[in-house]
C-alpha cells in the first residue's frame, strides 16, 4: 500500500473501473425494491458551479446509500438544453446554439464524471435532441384532441429584453425570472395548456405529499389559490349584457359604491363611443406592466367610463370606472368595489372622491372606524337592509340565495391559477407542431411527420428567424394539400423539464414511454432548489397527471420525496472604481486575514496590495465574482475532498457558507484516514476471529462507539439526510481509533472492524478513497456493492461504567466499575484505589458519599 494519499491516481482508477463495469447502469428487476433518485438536471451553461456540485453530491450520497441497502437504484443524468442563454451566446460568439450547447455538454459531462457520480450514463439525453422533443410534440397533439390545449389572443407578460412571452409564474417581483428586466403587458395570440382543469386535483393531492417540505406545499397551494365566492350580475344601462363580477365577500355587497373594469373589457368599447377622451388612458393601460408584484406597488389610476350599473338588490345606480388595477385575464375582467372594506378600493375611492359606505362592523372591541382606512375583518352586517345583524357565513348564504332566486348570481369556486401559456417567440426551443390552412383552419402535424425539427440554416439577430425562414414556415396542408404555413412559435422550455424524469425511465422507447416507466415511476427522491417550488414542480405535477390520464404511467405524482437544498454562499470582495461603482474581485485575487473564529477581518489585493472592501456574504454568482471553480478544487485536492466538504459544512436544506480553511480540513481528515489504514496494513498482522470473552475494557469501548456510530450514520444517511452529522460521527470514531494503542490479537480485529466500517459508512460520500482502502484492507470486490455492517446490539450494551472519585470535592481518580455494582462495592473500590490513598494518607475519613453511576466523594 502506498504510504501517501494520492487522490488523482485512486480517483482515476476508480472512475475507470466503474465505467468499464457498467455497475451503475440500471435494469428493471422485479425481484428487488426499486429506488429512483434524481437531481434536477442542469442547463449546459459551460461549466459546473458549486451549487451544481452540492446538489449532485447530495443525490449521489443518497443513491449510493440506497444501493448499499440492496435496492435496485436508478440515478440518471441529462441536459435541460433549450433556452435563451444558448441563443444569446450564439449571437455573441457567432456559433449555432446547437454547437454551443453540445460543446458545453461535453465539457460538463467530464466534470460530472470527475466527481465520481454514480450515474447511469446509458440513459443520457439532451432535451434539444429531436428524438426527445418528438414525443413532446406528439403529446401536445394528443392534448389538442382532448381539448386540453387551445389558442387565444390574450394580454401576456412580455420581456422586452428577451423579446418573448413569460408565464405568470416566470415573473418575479415584476421582472423577468431570467434576465431581471421589467415586464410589460402586451396582447399576443398564443397557445395555452389547460392546467386549470386540474386545479382541484393539484390542490387536493398536496395532502398526499407527506415527504415534501411544508414551505413548498404552501407556496403551491397559495399559487393555485382556491376560493369560494359568488358571481353577481349587475345590469348596465343601455347594454344588453350584464356586467358579471366575482367576489369572495358577498357579505359586503350592500357597500358597493362603484364597479371597476379592465381596459380591455367589452364594455369599454361602448364607453368609448360616448366618451372618446377615454382612449388615451386605455392605451396607457395596454402598455403597462401586468405582473402581480407590479400591480401591488403601482399607482392605482382610473377614469369614469360614464356607464351606469344597477345594484342587483337595492336597484341603486353604481358608476362604472375603468381602472389600471383590473386585468382582463383575471376572473371576468370586472370587480365590485367596496371602499369601506377593501384597502385598495378605499385608496382609489379617496383619490377620486367616490362615496364610502360602511356595512361591516366588529363583533368585539376591534377598531372598525373607516375614517382613515378600510375595515377588512369579517364581522356583523349593518346598513344592509334585510341582512342586518347577520355574520359572514349567514350573510353569504342569505345573499347568495336571494341572487340565485332572481337569476342574478350563483355560487362559484374560483382559482388564482391561470392556464399555462406555452408559446415563446424565440428560435432555440421545440417547434409547436401545428399548421394553419385558410380552408381547414388549425391542423395538427401528422404523426408520421414528427418531429418538426428546427432548421439549422438560420441567422440569429434577437428575434425568432423561423417566420422569415424560406422553407420552414411554408408547408402544404396535410388535409387538403393547399399552401399553408407552419406555427413559428416554440414551446416554453418548462415543457421539456415537465416530463424528463419519465423519459429517463424509458429513454430508448420507440413510443413516448414504455412499460419501464411504470416500473421506475414515481421518483423516490428528488433534489433541487426551492426556487423551483412553483414553476417546475407545479408543471411537473400537472404533466404527470396528463401522462397518467393518457395511460402512459400509473402514478399520480412525480416525486415521492423532495429535498430542497440551500444555496452556496461566500464572501464578496470589491474595490470602488473612479466612477464610484463596485468592481468585484474573485476570492483568488484577494489576500485575506482571519480572526480566531475564521471570519475575514481584513483583505488586500494580491495584484498591488491595495485595500479590498469585504462585502456581504451572498450567493455565489458571476455578477458578484465570488464563485469558486470546482475544477480547480478537484485538481488541487481531489473530488472526494470537494464532496466531503460540501456535505460536512451544513445540513442539505441550509445554506453552505464557503470557507477555504474548511476545504483544507476535509483534505486533512482524508489523509488521516489513509494514514490509519496504512499503519494497520503495514503491521502485517494476521487478523483472526474476535475473541468476545477476552475483550479488554478499551476494546469494548471502541466496539461500543463503532456500533453506536453505525446506528447513528444509518439513520443520518437513510432517513434524516443529515450527512454532516454522519461525517462528524465518523471523525470522532477515527479520533478514538488513533488513540487506541493496544496491540493484542483482539485489538487488531477491532482495528480492522472499525476501519472497514468507516470505509463502508463514508463510501456514499467519499467513494474513491473508500473503494481503494477497502481493497487495501484485503477485499476483492468493489465497495459500491457492499452493505453496511450489521449493528451488534450486544456491543453497544454497557457492562461497566466510569465513576469519578473525589477527595474533599476535588477529582483525584477514575474507576471502572460494573453496572450492577452496589454502593458498598463502589465505596470499597474507591477507598482501595492507589491514587485516592495518596490524598487520604493518615487523615481521618469523616464521610463517604456515593452517587450511583456518577461519583464518589470522600470527605477527610
Amino acid at each position: 500500500m502506498e504510504e501517501n494519499y494520492q487522490p488523482d491516481i485512486i480517483e482515476t482508477q476508480a472512475q475507470l473501473a466503474w465505467e468499464q463495469s457498467g455497475i451503475f447502469n440500471a435494469i428493471e428487476d422485479s425481484s428487488k425494491e426499486k429506488y429512483y433518485c434524481l437531481s434536477m438536471f442542469p442547463y449546459p451553461s459551460g461549466k459546473l458551479h458549486m451549487g451544481h456540485v452540492r446538489n449532485y453530491t447530495i443525490g449521489d450520497v443518497i443513491s449510493r446509500y440506497q444501493r448499499m441497502q440492496g435496492k435496485n437504484v436508478l440515478q440518471p443524468m441529462g441536459w435541460d438544453a433549450f433556452g435563451l442563454p444558448a441563443e444569446n451566446a450564439a449571437m455573441k460568439h457567432g456559433v449555432h446554439p446547437a454547437d454551443w450547447t453540445y460543446e458545453n455538454i461535453d465539457y460538463m459531462r467530464e466534470q460530472l464524471k470527475a466527481l465520481g457520480f454514480a450515474y447511469d450514463w446509458s440513459r443520457e439525453f439532451a432535451t434539444c435532441d429531436p428524438s426527445y422533443y418528438r414525443w413532446e410534440q406528439w403529446f401536445f397533439l394528443r392534448l389538442l384532441k382532448k381539448g386540453l390545449v387551445y389558442k387565444k389572443t390574450a394580454p401576456v407578460n412580455w420581456c422586452p429584453h428577451d423579446a418573448t412571452v413569460l408565464a405568470n409564474e416566470q415573473v418575479i417581483d415584476g421582472c423577468c425570472w431570467r434576465c431581471d428586466t421589467a415586464v410589460e403587458r402586451k396582447e399576443i395570440s398564443q397557445w395555452f395548456l389547460k392546467i386549470t382543469a386540474y386545479g382541484d386535483e393539484l390542490l387536493a393531492d398536496l395532502e398526499k405529499l407527506d415527504n415534501w417540505p411544508e414551505q413548498v406545499k404552501t407556496m403551491q397551494a397559495n399559487w393555485i389559490g382556491r376560493s369560494e365566492g359568488l358571481e353577481v350580475d349587475f345590469a348596465v344601462v343601455n347594454m344588453a349584457q350584464p356586467l358579471r363580477i366575482y367576489t369572495t365577500r358577498p357579505d359586503t355587497l350592500m357597500g358597493v359604491t362603484y364597479l371597476a373594469v379592465a381596459a380591455e373589457h367589452p364594455l369599454v368599447q361602448q364607453a368609448l363611443v360616448l366618451k372618446p377622451e377615454l382612449a388615451e388612458f386605455i392605451q396607457e393601460c395596454k402598455t403597462m406592466e401586468s405582473s402581480e408584484a407590479a400591480m401591488e406597488t403601482m399607482e392605482k389610476r382610473g377614469v369614469d367610463s360614464g356607464m351606469i350599473a344597477i345594484h342587483p338588490i337595492t336597484g341603486a345606480q353604481v358608476p362604472v370606472w375603468i381602472a389600471n388595477f383590473v386585468l382582463m385575464g383575471y376572473g371576468t375582467g370586472a370587480v365590485m368595489s367596496v371602499p369601506a372594506h377593501d384597502q385598495r378600493d378605499y385608496e382609489f375611492a379617496t383619490k377620486y372622491n367616490i362615496p364610502i359606505q360602511q356595512v361591516i362592523y366588529a363583533t368585539n372591541s376591534e377598531d372598525d372606524n373607516t375614517d382613515e382606512q378600510a375595515f377588512t375583518t369579517k364581522g356583523i352586517l349593518k346598513n344592509s337592509g334585510e341582512f342586518n345583524d347577520l355574520d359572514f357565513k349567514a350573510a353569504f348564504n342569505a345573499i347568495a340565495n336571494k341572487l340565485e332566486a332572481s337569476n342574478q348570481g350563483t355560487r362559484k369556486i374560483n382559482y388564482r391559477l391561470r392556464d399555462w401559456g406555452v408559446s415563446r417567440q424565440r428560435y432555440w426551443g421545440a417547434p409547436i407542431p401545428v399548421i394553419y390552412c385558410d380552408d381547414c383552419g388549425t391542423v395538427g402535424v401528422p404523426e408520421d411527420q414528427l418531429p418538426v425539427e428546427l432548421p439549422k440554416d438560420v441567422t440569429l439577430d434577437g428575434s425568432s428567424p423561423l417566420a422569415a425562414h424560406p422553407t420552414f414556415s411554408r408547408v402544404a396542408c396535410p388535409q387538403c394539400g393547399k399552401d399553408a404555413h407552419r406555427e413559428t412559435d416554440t414551446f416554453d422550455t418548462f415543457m421539456e423539464s415537465s416530463w424528463y424524469f419519465a423519459r429517463f425511465a424509458s429513454p430508448n422507447a420507440d413510443t413516448m414511454l414504455d412499460e419501464s416507466a411504470k416500473y421506475w415511476l414515481p421518483v423516490d427522491q428528488y433534489i433541487g432548489g426551492i426556487e423551483h417550488a412553483i414553476l417546475h414542480l407545479l408543471y411537473a405535477r400537472f404533466y404527470t397527471k396528463l401522462l397518467r390520464d393518457e395511460g402512459l404511467i400509473v402514478s399520480d405524482e412525480p416525486f415521492k420525496r423532495l429535498l430542497t437544498q440551500g444555496m452556496v454562499v461566500a464572501e464578496t470582495y470589491y474595490q470602488m472604481d473612479p466612477n464610484g461603482q463596485k468592481q468585484y474581485l474573485n476570492p483568488a485575487e484577494v489576500k485575506v486575514e482571519h480572526n480566531n473564529k475564521g471570519k475575514v477581518i481584513a483583505a488586500k489585493s494580491l495584484a498591488d496590495d491595495s485595500k479590498v472592501i469585504v462585502g456581504n456574504i451572498e450567493k455565489m454568482s458571476k455578477s458578484k465574482n465570488n464563485g469558486i471553480d470546482p475544477q480547480a478544487l478537484i485538481n488541487k485536492y481531489g473530488a472526494d475532498t470537494v464532496r466531503l466538504y460540501t456535505m460536512f459544512t451544513s445540513p442539505p436544506e441550509q445554506s453552505l457558507e464557503w470557507n477555504d480553511a474548511g476545504v483544507d480540513g476535509a483534505y486533512r481528515f482524508l489523509k488521516r484516514l489513509w494514514r490509519q489504514v496504512y499503519l494497520h496494513v503495514s503491521a502485517n498482522v494476521n487478523v483472526l476471529v474476535l475473541d468476545q470473552a477476552n475483550l479488554t475494557a478499551d476494546e469494548k469501548n471502541l466496539r461500543r462507539q463503532l456500533h453506536q456510530t453505525l446506528t447513528k450514520v444509518s439513520d443520518d444517511l437513510g432517513r434524516r439526510h443529515t450527512f454532516n452529522t454522519a461525517i462528524a460521527a465518523n471523525m470522532e470514531l477515527l479520533n478514538s481509533l488513533s488513540k487506541f494503542k493496544s496491540t493484542t490479537a483482539n485489538a487488531q480485529v477491532c482495528r480492522q472492524e472499525v476501519l472497514e466500517a468507516i470505509c463502508l459508512m463514508l463510501a456514499p460520500i467519499v467513494p474513491h478513497i473508500c473503494r481503494q482502502l477497502w481493497l487495501e484492507l484485503g477485499h476483492t470486490t468493489d465497495i459500491v456493492s457492499e452493505a453496511l455492517p450489521t449493528i451488534d446490539s450486544d456491543a453497544m450494551r454497557l457492562v461497566a461504567m466510569q465513576i469519578m472519585v473525589q477527595v474533599n470535592g476535588k477529582l483525584r481518580s477514575k474507576l471502572e466499575v460494573a453496572l450492577d455494582a452496589s454502593k458498598e462495592q463502589i465505596q470499597t473500590l474507591a477507598l482501595a484505589d492507589v491514587q485516592v490513598q495518596k490524598f487520604i494518607g493518615d487523615k481521618a475519613i469523616r464521610k463517604v458519599i456515593v452517587v450511583p453511576k456518577k461519583l464518589v466523594n470522600i470527605v477527610v
